[in-house]
């Protein structure tokens, strides 16, 4: 869930390349970049390092994202997950646990700032501080987005794009225990006008329903 609220979104194509720009410039360019973009889909591999148990891992999958509010994470591998927002409500699906757990998608007074931008109603400007960054992928250049307010998920993210075009490459997170999860991107499209359909969650058959920790 976590990943499912700080990952994805920063992206219309300039000509312009930013590797000498400073992070405060380059923050406003990704916020500029990505106010003109209505949807977004991309595969991508995540890694994740450390945490309270220093664990390991590696995930694969597939990401929808549309404004205001839907995203759609699959994950293929190791095992198959399913994360879905509708825009009103989240949807948690593991099919091995065979059940699926329902959540009010937070009010604005309530979401995390990174869930904020996602949803499309926040500012990268306003509500981060910028600095600099080494990116995740070569030849990309990167900038450090740290909350202004005190955020109960992470403590900051590092975002990796393309110098020349803006268009996200990678999302990497410190987590509050000390975990780092860091998304790469690859057949990035985007403004393709993804239907709504797109992130209407289904109940599989069989499973358990468990809205707001309360079974149905």
């Amino acid at each position: 869930m976590r990943t499912f609220l700080t990952a994805v979104g920063l992206c219309l194509l300039l000509t312009t390349s930013y590797e000498a720009q400073t992070p405060d410039a380059l923050a406003r360019a990704l916020q500029k970049r990505y106010s003109g973009i209505k949807d977004f889909s991309a595969d991508f591999v995540q890694v994740y390092r450390g945490g309270v148990l220093k664990t390991q891992s590696r995930e694969e999958g597939k990401v929808s994202v549309k404004k205001p509010g839907r995203m759609r994470w699959i994950y293929v591998k190791p095992e198959r997950k399913e994360f879905v927002s509708d825009g009103t409500k989240v949807y948690s699906y593991i099919p091995l646990d065979q059940r699926v757990l329902v959540s009010a998608v937070p009010p604005a007074n309530e979401a995390t700032s990174a869930a904020l931008f996602l949803a499309g109603n926040g500012d990268i400007v306003r509500d981060f501080t910028s600095s600099a960054a080494e990116p995740a992928v070569p030849g990309t250049v990167a900038v450090k987005l740290t909350p202004r307010k005190n955020d109960p998920e992470f403590e900051y993210l590092v975002v990796s794009v393309d110098p020349k075009t803006l268009q996200i490459r990678a999302l990497s997170t410190l987590d509050r225990q000390g975990g780092q999860s860091t998304l790469t991107f690859t057949n990035l499209k985007e403004t393709t006008g993804i239907s709504d359909k797109e992130f209407a969650f289904r109940v599989p058959r069989g499973v358990d329903v468990i809205t707001n920790g309360q079974r149905n």
